[in-house]
């Protein structure tokens, strides 16, 4: 079955040249003007795969709506891409730490936008199928399939991004991963964001996870690794 798309899209002329593109490239669709409808339309079954939604709408903002879907169990692992007509830095930060997959600033290509749409399932469908498991390492519990992570049995919550990336990390324990390569595995290889945006969210990762935070280590000008074991030896 084709992948479902939920365009949330105040623009009528925008959210109508969306959803006929789409539907054109095989995509089932689903259309909301105002920010209610689209968050009563995405915890509707089926849940959709993916959510256009863009950031000013008229009623609720769309880093409110990208909030509440990633904080819903039935709804946070949406696949989420932000359209804005503002390109500030300060936005897709705001966006990613909120858990946004890809970001993408109006007028775009609409040729771009699909390529992106199928990038983004791609990677949630690479998730599922590779990383439905459960991973203990120390003091640190990961169970992927659940989006749920432990430090000495205590229920540590984290963003969406954060999460990601978190596995990516932990799956490539022992190897060292450029601020470039962390950019284009876990935010997307056409974000335009800064190599800054990683220490940012390492740092608060490290925060998060407490006495597990330390596994996380800093190559002074290379990049980051995760501790090959517990213990760091």
């Amino acid at each position: 079955m084709s992948a479902l798309i939920l365009i949330i899209e105040d623009e009528v002329d925008l959210s109508t040249s969306l959803d006929y593109r789409l539907s054109s490239e095989g995509f089932q669709t689903r259309t909301a003007f105002t920010g209610e409808d689209g968050l009563a339309l995405a915890r509707q079954e089926p849940v959709p795969d993916l959510v256009l939604l863009d950031l000013m709408l008229p009623d609720i903002q769309g880093t409110e709506i990208c909030r509440r879907l990633r904080s819903d169990p039935k709804t946070k692992d949406i696949s989420i891409i932000m359209l804005t007509a503002r390109g500030e830095e300060v936005d897709r930060i705001v966006g990613f730490e909120l858990g946004v997959d890809d970001f993408l600033a109006k007028p775009c290509s609409m040729r771009e936008l699909v390529l992106r749409i199928k990038a983004v399932l791609r990677r949630g469908s690479r998730v599922d199928q590779d990383q439905a498991e459960k991973i203990v390492f120390g003091c640190l519990s990961v169970d992927i399939a659940g989006h749920q992570v432990w430090v000495h049995d205590q229920d540590i919550p984290l963003t969406a991004l954060e999460f990601k990336l978190l596995v990516t990390l932990l799956g490539r324990k022992g190897r060292v991963q450029s601020r470039d390569t962390l950019l284009d595995d876990v935010w997307g290889y056409s974000v335009s964001v800064t190599t800054r945006t990683v220490d940012t969210h390492v740092k608060r990762l490290r925060e998060k996870l407490g006495a597990a935070g330390g596994y996380i280590e800093t190559l002074r000008g290379v990049g980051y690794r995760f501790s090959a074991k517990p213990d760091g030896s």
